[in-house]
């Protein structure tokens, strides 16, 4: 508890004001304060949007093919192999931060979130890896 004057009585979001038994006034934090959420423009709905059904499924798909013809191509170069890791790290953080999170604060079902990542990062990625076995079978 903290004795407080009894100056300016600004009222803040975090917490409330009240007195104790002697009188005195006292600042009582929020517990279960909830975040205040910023609206959504159209023009964070068109990046998010643009992200999961133009570029991550671009990406994918190139990360699929490029993947997969190294490991066919038995060529395991140091340069190749930590280029090879680069990206399929780089395709592991699009995916979650890009595609599953922004998923998950626009929808409170992580089904949805899921369905998402599916059609836009495994989907492509599984196409990619399918046309290199495709273009290697000749």
């Amino acid at each position: 508890m903290q004795d407080l004057p009894y100056g300016s009585r600004e009222h803040s979001v975090l917490s409330a004001e009240a007195s104790n038994s002697g009188g005195r006034r006292v600042v009582i934090p929020h517990t279960q304060s909830s975040p205040i959420e910023a609206p959504r423009g159209w023009r964070h709905t068109f990046f998010s949007d643009s992200v999961r059904f133009v570029l991550a499924p671009l990406i994918l798909f190139f990360s699929g093919f490029f993947t997969t013809k190294f490991i066919l191509s038995g060529a395991y170069t140091w340069p190749r192999t930590s280029q090879t890791f680069a990206l399929m790290l780089i395709v592991l953080i699009l995916s979650r931060e890009f595609v599953y999170k922004e998923q998950r604060s626009r929808h409170a079902a992580p089904g949805r979130a899921w369905a998402a990542l599916a059609y836009s990062c495994v989907l492509p990625y599984m196409i990619g890896v399918v046309a290199v076995l495709t273009l290697w079978a000749r």
